[in-house]
């Protein structure tokens, strides 16, 4: 397993939407497995592998807290197969654009369809965190980020902000050392 680097806003390839993946094999299974170590490296509850470059239909999720043991999810081609009319709102942020928080609504619960890492067919209805979690991670599977769905006024400020420091970074657009303290409780 292998620490890989995040790309950050502004970098283009997060707008790329991934192709679905047409085989499970140990070269999955393995991007799978340095997904995982690079999402609790973050620290971070999602990680989809356009985060890493990685242009392919494959999530990883672990929405539980921090003082229980990991409930880690490996996700392949997922698709949200029904969503709740209810919503619901969460602070949401991204690993892909640090440090930057805002309220999201989305539905409150959805029905995701998936292949696991063995290749098996699931459903999960989840609502609350892991509702939002899904969506927010198939979002990146599809180009679009949770600034996204914020006022446009908000957005424009955001990617201003990323752009100008990713000049000042000489490009910086890959994120690498994170602030640790970083709580996992919280969309990223």
């Amino acid at each position: 397993m292998a620490i890989r680097p995040i790309i950050c806003l502004p970098d283009p390839r997060l707008r790329l939407v991934c192709e679905p993946v047409a085989k499970i094999d140990d070269e999955i299974r393995t991007l799978l497995d340095d997904m995982l170590e690079t999402m609790y490296d973050a620290p971070g509850i999602g990680l989809a592998a356009i985060q890493i470059a990685v242009p392919k239909r494959v999530v990883v999720m672990d929405v539980a807290r921090q003082d229980t043991p990991p409930q880690p999810l490996c996700i392949i081609n997922p698709e949200i197969v029904w969503a709740s009319e209810e919503k619901n709102t969460h602070e949401e942020g991204c690993l892909s654009i640090p440090e930057y928080y805002e309220d999201v609504e989305r539905p409150a619960r959805v029905r995701v369809r998936f292949l696991d890492r063995d290749g098996a067919q699931q459903e999960i209805e989840a609502d609350g965190l892991l509702a939002t979690c899904f969506q927010h991670e198939i979002d990146h599977l599809n180009g679009v980020l949770f600034i996204d769905h914020i006022s446009r006024l908000k957005r424009e400020r955001a990617i201003k902000r990323y752009t100008k420091a990713a000049k000042r970074d000489d490009g910086g657009i890959v994120q690498t050392d994170r602030p640790k303290s970083a709580s996992r409780d919280k969309i990223r």
